[in-house]
């Protein structure tokens, strides 16, 4: 007895352990389908075949295989298997696999670039030919034209497009095996350069601080006008669906999302908010130039929300810094221009009309206020903290007192502006009606020139910044002219 079990014992084959045995089992389930599609085989199928466009059934299969090796091979080391063999049979599985991913994913995120803006593909083929419809030598580009949604997720909502869910499969499957910085880079080299395609066709160049500077005021106002055509489709369908697309094909790893975010929309975002800073400092502004400055104000401001969400990430921060820069430095040459304004008015040095008709100065004056009181929201905002100038001694006999005019603190602060340079203008005209050596053709002066500032008042909305106290008040120093010029004619 004994010696026949000795036999038998001396005759049995090597025992493995369970570990080994399942690492074995493993490898050889995988190893048929992985090398199937080895980017480097001889097969020609295999090199001119695309995984997840030819074969989706099979992609999947792939995918579970990649998984199945990498769990075996972590339980392998975990359990200290002494079978070197099979660890290097798993590692070269696991290369082949990885460069068989790695050509998809780029193959993906190459054949369709724009899937996520479809917005701005439009914008930037009306931009070519005036019409809202793309234009037919577009016709080629895999993305969808008419119908179809765009963006299906914000805020949590899956994206449906099924390239999205490939390219999320991959980058998840890659991840898992330790090859997230292969996956990323080709990530970020696509990406980055669809952004800097887009932002080129929207008209938002890059330019130097002292490239602004040397530019003639029409060039720059075209830059302008460019920048704001294009900042809510930048901010709104491009950063935004980049995000939420880096969002969900890195779901798997919040260090490689928010790092390929980072790398890809930086740079561009820094320089589309740095040109808003550079154009706040050009040296070459007037008066009159005060306009386009507060509609790039309203533009950003309006956007702020965005800005924010979109670029949350620390290493973004850069990014909402240079946008609120951009709005402060906006903010101050509003400021300085209305200082200027205000100077101007009191510097004009041009005579008065004979007959004691409305004079140039307050039509200008006007004019220029009735269009700025299209912006008292934003220029509320602007000169929330800025209080009016003491430097003149202005009578306060014009002047109406801020709390009459609106119990809001921002609408008091912009009633009192606006209410401060009429006032400016109402000086001037009254030193300038000293020259009349006719007393009663001066007061004619006077009426006509402030019934024309209360008609342009009550004909614009300077009617809601002044308010109906101060249109009352002025109307009844128009009746005290004419009443001067009766009782001395």
């Amino acid at each position: 007895m004994r010696n026949r079990s000795s036999s038998s014992s001396s005759a049995s084959p090597p025992r493995y352990t369970f570990c080994e045995r399942l690492f074995a089992e493993t490898i050889t389930t995988v190893e048929p389908v992985i090398r199937k599609w080895d980017v480097q085989a001889s097969v020609t199928i295999a090199r001119i075949s695309y995984l997840f466009r030819d074969s989706p059934v099979e992609a999947k299969q792939f995918l579970g295989c990649v998984d199945d090796l990498q769990r075996v091979m972590v339980f392998a080391v975990a359990h200290s298997s002494d079978s070197e063999l099979l660890l290097v049979r798993a590692q070269t599985l696991m290369q082949i696999a990885m460069k068989r991913l790695q050509k998809e994913f780029y193959t993906i995120l190459s054949g369709n670039r724009y899937f996520l803006d479809q917005e701005t593909v439009s914008a930037r083929s009306s931009r070519a030919s005036s019409q809202s419809t793309v234009s037919d030598s577009e016709g080629d580009s895999p993305y969808p034209q008419e119908g179809g949604e765009v963006l299906d997720k914000v805020a949590g909502i899956s994206i449906s497009d099924p390239s999205v869910a490939d390219l999320k499969a991959i980058a998840t499957c890659m991840i898992g095996a330790g090859y997230g910085k292969e996956c990323a880079k080709v990530y970020n080299i696509i990406r980055k350069s669809v952004i800097d395609e887009t932002l080129y066709h929207l008209g938002i160049e890059k330019f130097s601080s002292s490239q602004i500077q040397k530019m003639d005021w029409e060039i720059l106002e075209r830059k302008i006008l460019n920048w704001q055509s294009g900042i809510r489709i930048a901010v709104r369908t491009l950063f935004l669906g980049e995000r939420i697309l880096c969002d969900e094909v890195f779901s798997a790893s919040d260090h490689i999302r928010e790092s390929c975010f980072a790398e890809i929309s930086k740079d561009g975002a820094i320089n589309l908010f740095g040109f808003l800073e550079s154009a706040a400092k050009y040296k070459k502004t007037s008066i009159e130039k005060m306009f386009r400055y507060l509609d790039l104000y309203e533009a950003v401001s309006d956007l702020s929300p965005e800005i924010e969400s979109i670029f949350s990430f620390d290493s973004t921060a850069a990014v909402k810094s240079q946008a609120a820069t951009s709005v402060s430095k906006l903010g101050d040459a509003v400021r300085a221009m209305l200082s200027e304004f205000e100077a101007a008015i009191q510097k004009d040095s041009t005579k008065s009309p004979p007959s004691g008709a409305i004079h140039p100065l307050t039509r200008y004056v006007m004019n220029f206020l009735v269009f700025l009181a299209d912006y008292s929201g934003t220029v509320s905002e602007i000169i929330a903290d800025w209080l009016p100038s003491s430097q003149s001694p202005l009578p306060e006999s014009y002047f109406s007192s801020p709390s009459s005019m609106n119990d809001d603190s921002g609408a008091s602060t912009v009633s009192a502006k606006f209410a401060w340079l009429v006032l400016v203008l109402l000086c001037k005209l009254d030193s300038k009606a000293r020259h009349y050596r006719d007393v009663p053709l001066s007061y004619v002066f006077l009426a006509n020139n402030l019934n024309y500032v209360v008609s342009k008042v009550r004909s614009s909305n300077l009617s809601l910044v002044l308010g109906s106290d101060w249109i009352s008040k002025q109307e009844v120093k128009v009746k005290q002219f004419i009443a001067n010029y009766e009782r001395l004619s």
